[in-house]
């Protein structure tokens, strides 16, 4: 069923919506469209009522805050009376902000692949009134353009097939949401043929190792071409495999890509920060939009980067990323923001870049600064440009230190005083738990390993924020606030990375209220979430992993599972590590046994398509490979020791809080370095301790 066919395009009766229903919502995404004349409605009964009874068609639009092509395809289209009118006429109109709706998000990015072979936002979605999808596609331009077909031509062609072609309607609606069952499914085939046993964890990492090999810019780093992503994955992954091998091609790999990233344009060198991709293969030129999820994946690999290497360097980055999220991410109603678009004023970047003019009436009058040739020299300004318009993204030559100078200070101090001056890009304020707690847990790792107090401080506020004040009445943890509003149940992920944050704080301080709470968070993740009756240490083989959704959440086409690693862990990944993680500190085998089984289940996937996975794999690191020790008492020189060696599935525990497993019967002023409770003898010796160490790891 195409739409090239069709060449008619008269737009029909205008109609107007002034203030459309997303004026009522507290997404900063849909509120960027209550005022377009497209009737939107958000996600619901009402939307979905009125298509039912009117017999119409569904619009799904889906997109972000920060997204540059969502924010290209509104004014185009979106904003446009006469497209609006088209849409109006014939389609009950979606808006879906996907970080508030990753369920509805999964569902329709599995068909839109299904149906094109790719995927992206904005996301566009054609559904019957039931909810399933009969056309799917990305952005689509405001007229024809280079063989593909404008939007107008889009919606006239499947306005007439809704009316006169409705059995090919219904037939596409019923393969495309086969092929979404159909993913659903693949879990639930693997789990009906698993059994626990050891998980293939060194197997799948060595194989996950070579398809990285395969894919690896050796002369950029990074895997794979342009546009680049930074993968922080990926470089864990090479930097587990050097840790456990001492193999040097490991290492190479991951240090050769963060010096890229650290060196280019995708690092943001006045303000600190990572956009989300680079757009060319050199690290250049980034998308400029800024996401709270990717500065705390890169803050925790730059973090163990240091930590293998001790190159300076790599602990400037964690810094600098971790305070521009305190200073600029911080919402004004608690938590952190989730985003900072990549346009500002209307033009991608205008925020960021510099002409060779630019930096010079920036410098103007400064004192102790650089020349403004010397500005130029170091942060590659050129003539010509290296963006639009002759303008420069600041970027720094590879292999130079990014540690500053007096004069490099201040000459960075005056140009992100001139940039401060300019119209700043938008910020999506809305608190997403998922993505909060994910930054807290890398707080409050990065405070014990570089001793940041602040960090540790602000990771706690965060999670007690979140496991407080992100609740409705029943006790239901949510997803979003903004505003003082909470909103949509939580998810797998959002429960997930609540629980590993928690844990995280706990090795930090110590607290055993947030160990209760921990407890708590992973009662309620396993009785919401998980897949039959949970196996136990007596039962180890029921139950089949984890699903995204609740069980009290709203029935869609599919209850589907989430696996696969993209910008973020999967959440499965997350769950796992979080559960095996507070089974270590609470002596709970039973959590433990949902930890073991909900990878034990995919154990042939890891291996078999370990480029897909590599969190998973990570989260079997864990259960196979996973290590505790305990520093009883405050810890002093030992407790260093620890917190400085990068030893991948290590946790650290201090103090005397009876409530923790690792520190029953231990004697103060000792290390315990054991596996699974089973240890090593004693040591007081912070040398000895890091040599066990080392060696338990690479066993």
């Amino acid at each position: 069923m195409g739409v090239n066919g069709d060449s008619r395009l008269g737009l029909g009766t205008l109609v107007v919506v002034p203030d459309n229903r997303l004026a009522g919502e507290t997404s900063p995404y849909l509120l960027q469209h209550a005022s377009n004349p497209v009737d939107w409605y958000p996600w619901g009964p009402e939307a979905l009522g009125r298509a039912a009874s009117e017999d119409r068609p569904l619009f799904i639009s889906i997109g972000y805050s920060a997204c540059h092509w969502c924010h290209v395809m509104a004014h185009e289209s979106f904003e446009d009376p006469e497209i609006a009118a088209l849409i109006n006429r014939s389609f009950v109109a979606i808006k879906i902000d996907r970080e508030e709706r990753p369920d509805l998000d999964q569902l329709y990015m599995t068909a839109t692949q299904a149906a094109t072979g790719h995927g992206g936002w904005p996301m566009t979605v054609f559904a019957t009134p039931d909810g399933r999808p009969f056309f799917a596609g990305t952005y689509f331009p405001p007229l024809d353009r280079q063989g593909h077909p404008g939007f107008p031509r889009v919606l006239l062609a499947l306005e007439d097939a809704w009316t006169t072609k409705r059995s090919e309607v219904e037939t596409q609606a019923d393969e495309l949401t086969k092929a979404v069952e159909t993913e659903a499914r693949f879990v639930d085939a693997l789990a009906a043929e698993a059994t626990v046993g050891d998980v293939t964890f060194e197997a799948a990492l060595d194989r996950l190792m070579g398809s990285l090999a395969e894919r690896f810019d050796h002369e950029a780093g990074g895997f794979g071409p342009a546009p680049k992503f930074p993968r922080p994955s990926y470089i864990e992954a090479c930097l587990v495999h050097h840790a456990r091998t001492g193999d040097l091609s490991s290492l190479a790999m991951a240090t050769t890509t963060l010096d890229a990233m650290a060196a280019g344009g995708i690092y943001d060198h006045l303000a600190g920060g990572f956009a989300r991709y680079s757009v060319d293969g050199q690290w250049l030129v980034p998308h400029f939009e800024k996401m709270l999820t990717d500065q705390a994946l890169l803050a925790r690999v730059y973090l163990h980067a240091y930590q293998v290497t001790g190159n300076a360097d790599y602990a400037q980055v964690v810094t600098e990323t971790l305070d521009f999220v305190t200073a600029e991410l911080g919402a004004s109603h608690g938590g952190l923001a989730s985003s900072i678009d990549a346009d500002a004023g209307g033009r991608e970047g205008s925020h960021a870049v510099f002409s060779r003019d630019e930096v010079t009436d920036a410098l103007a009058g400064i004192a102790g600064a650089l020349s403004p040739e010397e500005a130029w020299d170091l942060y590659s300004v050129t003539q010509e440009g290296t963006f639009e318009g002759g303008a420069s993204v600041l970027a720094r030559g590879r292999g130079a230190t990014l540690r500053r100078t007096a004069a490099e200070e201040a000459t960075r101090s005056a140009l992100l005083g001139a940039r401060r001056a300019r119209v700043a890009p938008g910020i999506d304020d809305k608190v997403l738990v998922e993505w909060n707690a994910m930054a807290a847990s890398v707080l409050a790792e990065a405070s014990a390993a570089l001793g940041v107090e602040r960090w540790g401080s602000l990771a706690t506020e965060l999670v007690t924020l979140l496991d407080e004040g992100f609740r409705n009445e029943q006790g239901r943890l949510l997803r979003t606030g903004r505003a003082g509003v909470t909103a949509h149940l939580g998810f797998l992920g959002d429960h997930a990375w609540l629980l590993e944050a928690m844990t995280r704080i706990y090795e930090l301080g110590g607290d055993g209220l947030m160990l209760e709470r921990a407890s708590a968070v992973a009662s309620e993740m396993i009785d919401l979430f998980f897949d039959g009756e949970p196996p136990t240490r007596s039962a180890p083989e029921q139950g089949g992993g984890f699903f995204t959704t609740g069980r009290d959440a709203e029935a869609l086409l599919v209850r589907a599972k989430d696996l696969f690693d993209n910008a973020l862990p999967s959440a499965t990944s997350v769950a796992v590590v979080a559960l095996a993680r507070l089974a270590a500190l609470t002596g709970d085998g039973d959590s433990f046994a949902v930890a073991e089984r909900t990878v034990g289940i995919v154990d042939s996937m890891l291996e078999r398509s370990p480029i897909a996975v590599p969190d998973l794999i990570l989260a079997a690191g864990w259960i196979r490979a996973g290590l505790e020790i305990a520093a009883p008492g405050p810890g002093g020189d030992l407790l260093l020791a620890a917190r400085s060696s990068y030893a991948p599935f290590t946790l650290v525990v201090h103090g005397s809080d009876d409530r923790c497993a690792l520190l029953h019967d231990r004697q103060p002023g000792l290390a315990y370095l054991c596996r699974h409770r089973v240890c090593e003898a004693p040591t007081g010796d912070p040398e000895a301790l890091v040599a066990q160490l080392a060696q338990a790891v690479r066993t």
